[in-house]
């Protein structure tokens, strides 16, 4: 999505690039993804348009849900087939499921089958670390982090890349997956605990990744401007936020028609007459390009997950795959 123009040619028959979860963890850090993310906003991508990125489709299916996301923009198009499975960790299998294929954007024939799961907990993170990195106080120090799962892993190795924290709170329901992952932070030099959600009253910055469906804590203990990421839903009935903390912040969001249709950190406070259809304050696009937080409120990101920034982080990992760039789908 970065870099120089790019031109296709076909792809040779059997050449199909296959990204496996450990090829993906050694080709981009989050904060690399987050470049790539970026870039696709500074060279121009609409968030809002309906080319770049449709509505997400859901279907419902025996095990849960069956989500559709596809996306095109300039040199590439791809599609995420996810599958939410929430009885799937009972059976010692993983909750996200499913896959992404990257084509050529003038051809649309196949360059890469991605991991799906994988490339979520790249992407969802990559996009966190940029709202971060634009919203929360150059000296934010202090994390609080509700979640324990691969996305809570990698939250934290996102907020890593942008901010030298010296503490991490580590809040989640299952006591031993708390310690697994205070252990993992200290092991990267973080002063590491466990602790109670009233702990957001000393944070810098607070992150949300959690399968939560109510709010995790008060938003009224969320200090003047610290910083909240939610990413936890993308459902219209469930949040990780309160009324009391959407109405006193500061809003970004992906996009505000996404976040108006999926959103229930936002939906639920609209419906309640906490907020108005116009408080969102700017989107990530904005972000990039230059606006600054209003100073004295907290920030909240709220992210509902977008197809184009899967496209944008799948089209970097295809890009820096090892290896001479003409042996490749595409020539520079």
């Amino acid at each position: 999505m970065s870099g120089q123009r790019v031109e296709e040619r076909a792809p040779v028959a059997g050449e199909l690039a296959h990204l496996g979860a450990a090829e993906i963890a050694g080709l981009l850090t989050p904060a690399g993804a987050a470049g790539a993310v970026a870039a696709a906003l500074r060279e121009g991508l609409d968030p809002e348009g309906p080319r770049a990125c449709p509505p997400r489709t859901a279907l419902a299916a025996p095990g849960g849900e069956l989500l559709l996301m596809p996306a095109a923009s300039g040199r590439f198009a791809g599609v995420k087939i996810a599958g939410v499975a929430p009885a799937n960790p009972g059976r010692g299998l993983p909750r996200i499921t499913g896959g992404y294929l990257l084509l050529g954007g003038a051809t649309l024939l196949p360059l890469a089958l991605l991991d799906g799961p994988a490339l979520t907990t790249l992407r969802t993170p990559a996009v966190s670390a940029l709202a971060i990195d634009r919203l929360a106080a150059p000296d934010a120090a202090r994390l609080v982090l509700f979640g324990a799962g691969p996305q809570a892993y990698g939250h934290l190795q996102a907020a890593l890349a942008v901010r030298e924290l010296t503490r991490v709170t580590v809040v989640a329901r299952t006591p031993e997956a708390v310690d697994r992952l205070v252990a993992h932070a200290r092991t990267l030099g973080v002063e590491a605990h466990g602790g109670t959600p009233d702990a957001v009253r000393g944070a810098d910055l607070v992150v949300c990744c959690t399968t939560a469906r109510e709010p995790l804590f008060d938003g009224r203990l969320v200090a003047d401007g610290a910083t909240v990421v939610a990413v936890g839903s993308h459902e219209p009935a469930a949040r990780e936020t309160d009324s009391a903390l959407v109405r006193r912040a500061a809003v970004y969001v992906e996009s505000r028609a996404a976040a108006l249709r999926e959103a229930g950190d936002l939906l639920i406070p609209l419906g309640e007459g906490a907020i108005g259809p116009d408080h969102v304050t700017g989107t990530l696009a904005d972000l990039v390009a230059g606006a600054a937080p209003p100073e004295g409120r907290p920030r909240l990101f709220k992210s509902v997950g977008m197809a184009w920034e899967d496209l944008a982080v799948a089209a970097a990992l295809y890009l820096a795959r090892p290896g001479p760039v003409e042996q490749r789908d595409i020539v520079r």
